[in-house]
């Protein structure tokens, strides 16, 4: 299949590592143009060389703490000073934070920020350049609906779900389709760190459908379709890719 996403331009955020990094080299592969930020400029400088050298073009690099108070503006004034504009935003930064009866304000201030006004914002920054384009693409990586426990990412994320659906209703007359992905188990830097060996091998042969933990390519190969041309009547969705864990039946 054509995605027809030659010379597209994107801006990913969260893309030095796991599912970002993957989303980047998968849509440079389709022949995006790309504008890459995390906060550890070493890990982009490694994923820019890995691009060029399969062929993609070069991507811009913008260093940046997502929790800082104008990292949405700053963010998004670097890609689009480095792009010319940004019809695709993937946003993908953000962490999990499990939380007790007792935790502080100031963590689940920390949580909140992080996995949902930063991504709205973020957004936001660019809407009116994709308005003006007629033309966009904003897929949010998210989470689950079914939290064992106190989570404040989770509360985040079901933040993004709720505002994303709203924001597809507004902005789809111009050409811009809003839709989340919500990622299973899929191997990154923070399942490693969070779940040992011996838990994952015990999930993935009791509450896994497929029997495994996903990998980010396989998550990655759903955004690039979200954010090509050809998805276009697909907008204000909660995707899972997940392998089968999740049990609700919509």
């Amino acid at each position: 299949m054509d995605l027809q996403l030659t010379d597209k331009t994107a801006l990913v955020t969260g893309a030095s590592t796991g599912i970002g990094r993957s989303i980047a080299k998968q849509l440079a592969a389709e022949g995006v143009k790309l504008a890459i930020a995390a906060r550890r400029r070493t890990l982009l400088e490694e994923l820019a060389r890995e691009i060029t050298d399969a062929g993609g073009h070069a991507p811009n690099i913008i260093e940046q703490d997502v929790l800082a108070e104008d990292a949405p503006e700053r963010i998004a004034k670097a890609a689009i000073e480095g792009l010319g504009s940004v019809q695709i935003l993937v946003n993908n930064a953000g962490g999990s934070r499990s939380f007790s009866l007792d935790t502080s304000d100031d963590q689940w201030q920390e949580a909140i920020t992080l996995n949902f006004t930063r991504p709205r914002q973020l957004t936001h920054q660019l809407l009116k350049q994709m308005m003006d384009g007629n033309w966009g693409r904003i897929v949010n990586i998210t989470g689950k609906s079914e939290p064992e426990g106190i989570n404040g990412a989770f509360c985040a994320k079901a933040a993004i779900h709720s505002w994303a659906k709203g924001l597809s209703r507004e902005v789809g007359k111009h050409g811009i389709t809003v839709n989340c992905i919500a990622p299973g188990r899929i191997m990154s830097e923070q399942i490693t760190r969070n779940y040992s060996p011996e838990y994952r091998q015990w999930q993935s042969e009791n509450e896994i459908s497929v029997g495994r933990y996903g990998e980010p390519e396989e998550l990655g190969n759903l955004v690039v379709f979200l954010s090509s041309p050809v998805a276009s009547y697909m907008t204000g969705t909660v995707i899972p890719v997940d392998g089968g864990l999740r049990r609700y039946q919509f």
